[in-house]
């Protein structure tokens, strides 16, 4: 069973975050809003926020920026995962990710069928890394948000979490990358 081993020691995580729309802007970003409240109240840092439409080269051009910064570990994406002609964020995650995290689209499922029933196929929530770096494309609801950060990311995120966790193998995540 999971838990949190209170006697290992916390360690921030530097995270990014999108919000895929071509209609919103911070002044009302509820889900962007509902990520960064989430992230600081859990002690990690907002590295960087942005908001950009929902156009699948611009998504990825700045997926591959923050995955080039040293100062970002994740980003969280949120919008543009549903099944409409304008919703491209998937696509514009898988066009980065070196690998994907299959596991990451069942878990959201199966939270979020606890919550919206069958509503929940309509979601193409996903996960995946790329130079070192998490990537997660989250629906554009708050209500998706918080399930994705209260469920899963809150513990993954959590170096104390056990029996194993995203940051205690963050600095595996590149180790292709030195290789000769």
């Amino acid at each position: 069973m999971s838990q949190i081993d209170e006697t290992r020691p916390f360690h921030p995580v530097r995270i990014a975050v999108l919000t895929v729309s071509d209609t919103r802007s911070l002044e009302d970003d509820r889900s962007g809003d509902t990520l960064v409240a989430r992230i600081e109240a859990a002690g990690h840092v907002l590295a960087d926020r942005k908001i950009l439409p929902d156009e699948r080269d611009a998504i990825a051009d700045q997926l591959r920026t923050w995955c080039a910064d040293p100062e970002i570990d994740a980003v969280l994406s949120t919008g543009g995962t549903g099944l409409t002609g304008r919703d491209v964020s998937v696509e514009a995650h898988r066009d980065v990710y070196e690998k994907e995290i299959d596991a990451f689209a069942t878990v959201f499922t199966i939270v979020s069928m606890k919550k919206i029933g069958t509503s929940a196929v309509q979601s193409r929530a996903c996960g995946g890394v790329a130079n070192g770096t998490y990537l997660f494309a989250l629906p554009g609801s708050p209500g998706a948000c918080k399930d994705a950060w209260d469920e899963i990311l809150q513990y993954q995120f959590d170096a104390r979490h056990r029996p194993c966790n995203f940051v205690e193998i963050m600095p595996r995540l590149d180790e292709h990358l030195r290789r000769k």
